[in-house]
């Protein structure tokens, strides 16, 4: 039967759609992946090492080499990602995720482990970062509009959240595996090839994501006229982070240990609920910043974060100091999507491959020195001292980023 001119308008309408959600889509369920194994690998590796001998020193060792080759690895993508196709190096970056899950359980060599971390994609910090997050944000601005772009992150940021805590309590399948039998090493070994798989499940989706055109490819560096921003951005940003890593997850688990003698399990279901909060801000957040923009989102959600973290430092019981810290979880991501997509806002698209990267390396690093330090405060006569220092250099980031960025606006807050 003949179709009419208005129906096969529509029917063109509904493919061009379809056609511009399926790679968000499809980056979304591989965030998912990527955020499942990170969930449950996180967890799993100083566990793996424990078990095969390794003290401390050589776990945090391994860490340092992680996040360093997080940083380094993340930085040259994102420099040369304007001139190649972003489909090839999500390509490349979930063959590396499966490639990391099969070395892992086959090398045992304190060197050969933190060679494996170093070039690796497993990442020892809570944040999600790595080769494929500015390939991913990349991706993700290109195939949304301006008056919808912070929603899509706050979408990309709750799931990878979500995903995230759901591996962490996946981390407790070695248990479940060793009482059925199996060794406490082999138990290990099989959960890093189950992360080797969910790169190739990975790697699958992205397959499936079109080619970047090559008119939207950029001609000339990789970041140009909006340098300076992106730098400006960077650097508070790692002021950011450089406070965060004074209440790292596991400095914050010792501390509520020492302080309050928080026991594990009661531990564990603190932090899975402080996730679970966390991740169900990142919607608010987009909720948010369509009213107040993009910038005020961030901030006058940051300081009052801030606020109760600082107050939980001089809290005199335990429920108090929960409450209030939970009550800092459920305001204290509310800048992720925002931030990304603010970053993604203000440079122009050829640049966002590098903005993405050029803001995200200094963090990694930043976030690495601060939990040394933080840890010699603990052992301080005060030991809420590292929630104070933390919370007064996130106030005073806040207050940066408002005096610096607040007259620069995305396009939907100015159209």
């Amino acid at each position: 039967m003949p179709t009419s001119p208005h129906q096969r308008t529509m029917t063109e309408i509904a493919t061009a759609t379809n056609a511009a959600a399926s790679p968000i889509s499809l980056l979304y369920m591989a965030r998912g992946l990527r955020g499942f194994g990170d969930g449950f690998a996180i967890i799993i590796l100083p566990a793996y090492m424990t078990a095969l001998g390794y003290d401390a020193i050589a776990v945090g060792l391994v860490a340092t080499a992680s996040l360093l080759g997080t940083a380094l690895l993340t930085l040259i993508v994102g420099w040369i990602a304007p001139r190649h196709d972003l489909r090839a190096l999500m390509l490349s970056g979930a063959g590396l995720m499966a490639i990391t899950g099969l070395a892992f359980p086959n090398v045992e060599h304190f060197v050969l482990i933190a060679l494996v971390a170093f070039v690796g994609t497993i990442n020892p910090s809570a944040g999600d970062l790595g080769v494929l997050v500015p390939l991913e944000h990349a991706a993700l601005a290109r195939g949304a509009r301006d008056d919808t772009r912070t929603r899509v992150f706050a979408r990309y940021s709750l799931i990878g959240a979500l995903s995230a805590a759901a591996g962490s309590l996946a981390a407790s399948l070695p248990d479940f595996l060793v009482s059925m039998g199996s060794t406490r090493l082999s138990a290990f070994r099989l959960m890093f090839y189950g992360y080797a798989s969910l790169g190739a499940a990975s790697a699958a989706l992205y397959r499936q994501v079109p080619r970047a055109r090559a008119e939207e490819q950029a001609a000339h560096a990789p970041l140009g006229p909006s340098r300076s921003t992106v730098y400006k951005l960077a650097a508070l940003f790692s002021i950011d982070a450089f406070a965060g890593g004074f209440i790292a997850q596991s400095l914050l688990v010792l501390w509520l240990f020492e302080r309050f003698d928080l026991s594990l399990s009661a531990a564990g279901l603190f932090f899975f609920w402080s996730s679970t909060l966390s991740a169900f801000s990142y919607p608010v957040a987009a909720w948010i910043a369509k009213r107040v923009g993009l910038v005020n989102t961030m901030v006058f959600t940051h300081i009052p974060s801030s606020i109760f973290l600082i107050l939980a430092a001089f809290a005199p019981n335990l429920y108090l100091a929960l409450g209030l810290l939970l009550l800092r979880a459920a305001l204290s991501q509310m800048d992720v999507p925002t931030r990304t997509s603010y970053v993604m806002a203000v440079v122009t698209p050829a640049e966002r491959p590098a903005a993405a990267s050029v803001t995200a390396v200094p963090r990694s690093l930043a976030s690495a020195i601060s939990p040394a330090i933080s840890g010699a405060l603990l052992m301080t006569a005060f030991s809420g001292l590292p929630l104070v220092v933390c919370g007064t250099l996130k106030i005073a980031y806040d207050l940066a980023l408002l005096f610096s960025f607040r007259h620069i606006r995305p396009p939907e807050e100015t159209g």
